[in-house]
């Protein structure tokens, strides 16, 4: 059966919001089982590497095959298509250090706040670093969107922050949270500087967390710097996580998110993925059993907001196909 590209890409849009939204529910559900941030994000990057790196090395193989030596370099043993210095940079922000202060945060905050602070929060920390990196300018309704956005946020955190002198640590998954999405920025500014292909900057930062973050893990394991209960969590459990946090929120849902991009452009794209802090608010609330609190929810509508006032202006092709999504690498 084939499908039209209309059908294409809905579907693939039906499935980046999907995962997006289930990332931010199934990462707040699993930090209240058995394993530890540090042993979710080695799954993670293990399950995605199951798919990515094989694709890596015929990838680079490839290319080598069709184009001899004049194939753009590789790195890391052939298993990432990028140089070295690009998979390395790259690999920094959106390979480990998203995955591990996302994980994290949700030891500490509940999804609702997560909902809001981590896709919230990425248009405000993008837009600041490419006008720093990319020498981008803030439009007036961009500005006044981004304004919104540092409202919502401060609704949301501000709080988490005032309780922490009465002995409270949700703030500290909020802080959490506000890192993951800068870095997940850093990443993403990067990467259109770079003007490096979405697939082979997901194969890159994988290879690379892989070779880089797994023999760490297992050393500060084995010296017992940092606990791993790997050891003690059920198969399935384990199973889980390799399956959803790697094959899904980064393969699947970075091949969506590509598609999706092709079919409806940057802009209508970005309006499409507004929906997820709202859906995952709702999810936290009906699945979790998390309260939506007055706070959380004007929050919520000045994110939302904001997010969609920042897309709501006419803005050339880019140069390069944005990568893919922090829940992709979520």
């Amino acid at each position: 059966m084939r499908f039209s590209p209309r059908a294409k890409g809905l579907l693939a849009a039906l499935v980046t919001v999907t995962l997006w939204t289930s990332f931010i529910v199934i990462a707040r559900a699993s930090a209240q089982r058995t394993l530890t941030p540090l042993d979710i994000t080695l799954l993670r990057i293990v399950g995605a590497s199951l798919v990515l790196v094989p694709w890596g090395w015929w990838l680079v193989r490839r290319r080598r095959a069709l184009l001899g030596a004049s194939a753009p370099a590789s790195s890391l043993a052939g298993i990432s298509p990028l140089p070295l210095t690009t998979t390395a940079l790259l690999g920094i922000f959106g390979g480990v250090l998203y995955a591990v202060l996302a994980y994290a945060g949700f030891f500490h905050a509940p999804a609702t706040h997560a909902a809001v602070l981590m896709p919230g929060s990425l248009p405000l920390w993008t837009a600041l670093l490419a006008v720093i990196v990319l020498h981008d300018r803030i439009t007036p309704l961009r500005a006044a969107g981004l304004a919104l956005i540092v409202a919502g946020d401060l609704l949301v955190g501000g709080r988490s922050l005032l309780a922490g002198f009465s002995g409270g640590d949700v703030w500290k998954g909020d802080v959490l949270f506000m890192l993951a999405a800068a870095s997940w920025a850093a990443y993403s500014v990067q990467a259109r500087r770079l003007a490096v292909d979405a697939v082979q900057a997901t194969i890159a930062i994988t290879a690379f967390a892989l070779l880089v973050y797994a023999p760490v893990y297992g050393v500060l394991v084995a010296l017992g710097t940092v606990s791993s209960h790997l050891g003690q969590a059920p198969w399935r459990e384990i199973l889980f996580q390799l399956v959803f946090q790697g094959g899904g929120s980064v393969v699947i849902s970075g091949i969506a998110f590509t598609r999706m991009i092709q079919h409806y452009g940057p802009v209508r794209s970005t309006m499409i993925t507004a929906l997820v802090p709202g859906l995952s608010a709702i999810g936290a609330v009906l699945l979790l059993g998390e309260p939506l609190q007055w706070n959380l929810g004007a929050g919520l509508a000045l994110v939302t907001t904001g997010i969609l006032l920042g897309v709501l202006r006419k803005s050339p092709a880019p140069a390069a196909l944005p990568p893919t999504s922090p829940k992709s690498a979520a």
